[in-house]
């Protein structure tokens, strides 16, 4: 649970000085300021460090030069203690060159002993942007968590996905099939016991309707579960791209390379996925005349690249809410530890580019 800053709070400040007579000061200007406040002081290292150990405080008000040490020795202890204050230099003229650097090691801020009276306010500023700095920091932790979640539920769901896909292909192959297969011998039994010439029509005609079924059914079993990997990545996108420009009629080129090494299934799905899914939308919204498909694995990194010569897509068209899409394959990609890249200009088609280093999916499922 994060403490949210509030400016009335009281401080509890250690001081680091030793000059009796400059602590004093520093306890009459704040004070004079109204604030609540208590303060300890020390003027050793050994002491600095037993008090820091032991106890919390909203900030540290140090002196630069103290016996046989500076403050920026007091600094580099907390640094190595990992502990998070505000620390503040209050100090006589140590030089802008010495202000400077200190303020670049993470010092809070510097301010003169001549202007102890702006105390009050250096110390709410340095507490404040600290709250501030710890706040972001706990938001940034939190979306990183919340996008690692993200992710796992995105690789669960397309597994999920593709597990239910599978399962719907063989119902259709074992029953539609099955069932497809059976009237056809039907057909056949009465194609050659029945020669009258209106029945051999209707015949002819219920063969090429079950043709067509047949057809579909194993379009959609190819779509639900890509057997053709089985034959090589190369060969499910050559077939991927062989069946998109029969069914579009746009003229689809291809560049592969054919002696890509052994890949893990679930990278070949990823990839063949993509490339699935980057045709259906350019099929969909590219209202393009050819397209091209790039395929290598130059550098141990399987690049996949597919270009419309379409209507192309705005920025704003990419991160529309409903872009489901794109945002899909963005999510597939990242389950392989890879990424998806879109480059797209008004009336100069789309660049879709898919990038998986293969070295980090050796034996994910025993092969590469």
């Amino acid at each position: 649970m994060s403490i949210e800053y509030n400016p009335l709070d009281s401080w509890c400040l250690l001081h680091l000085e030793d000059s009796p007579l400059d602590h004093a000061l520093v306890m009459r200007s704040l004070r004079k300021s109204g604030r609540h406040f208590s303060i300890a002081r020390v003027e050793t290292l050994h002491d600095f460090e037993q008090a820091i150990t032991g106890a919390h405080f909203d900030a540290i008000v140090a002196d630069y030069r103290l016996s046989g040490f500076t403050a920026l020795d007091a600094w580099m202890l907390i640094q190595k203690k990992q502990i998070r204050v505000p620390f503040i230099l209050l100090s006589g003229a140590i030089g802008e060159a010495a202000a400077v650097a200190a303020i670049k090691t993470g010092i809070s801020d510097y301010l003169p002993k001549d202007d102890i009276s702006k105390l009050h306010h250096v110390i709410e500023r340095a507490i404040e942007l600290h709250h501030i700095r710890l706040a972001k920091e706990a938001a940034d932790l939190e979306l990183a968590r919340s996008e690692q979640r993200m992710a796992s539920f995105a690789e669960h769901l397309q597994s999920t996905i593709e597990q239910e896909r599978a399962a719907i292909s063989r119902e259709i192959h074992d029953d539609i099939g099955g069932a497809l297969a059976a009237i056809r011998f039907d057909l056949f039994w009465l194609k050659r016991h029945n020669a009258e010439l209106d029945a051999q029509e209707h015949i002819q005609a219920a063969t090429d309707m079950l043709q067509q079924a047949i057809e579909a059914s194993q379009r959609i079993m190819m779509n639900l579960r890509p057997a053709i990997l089985d034959q090589g990545l190369a060969a499910a996108i050559q077939w991927l791209a062989s069946n998109f420009s029969k069914r579009t009629g746009i003229v689809t080129g291809i560049a592969l390379t054919h002696e890509l090494g052994q890949l893990s299934k679930t990278v070949q799905l990823v990839a063949y996925r993509t490339a699935q899914e980057a045709l259906t939308n350019i099929s969909k919204h590219a209202n393009c005349t050819h397209v091209r498909i790039d395929m290598s694995d130059a550098e141990d990194v399987l690049t996949l690249e597919i270009n419309d010569n379409g209507q192309g897509m705005t920025a704003q068209d990419m991160e529309k809410q409903k872009s489901f899409g794109l945002r899909g394959m963005k999510e597939r990609a990242k389950t392989v530890g890879g990424w998806l890249d879109i480059s797209s200009q008004i009336g100069q088609g789309t660049s879709i580019t898919l990038s998986i280093p293969l070295q980090q999916n050796l034996n994910m499922d025993g092969t590469e």
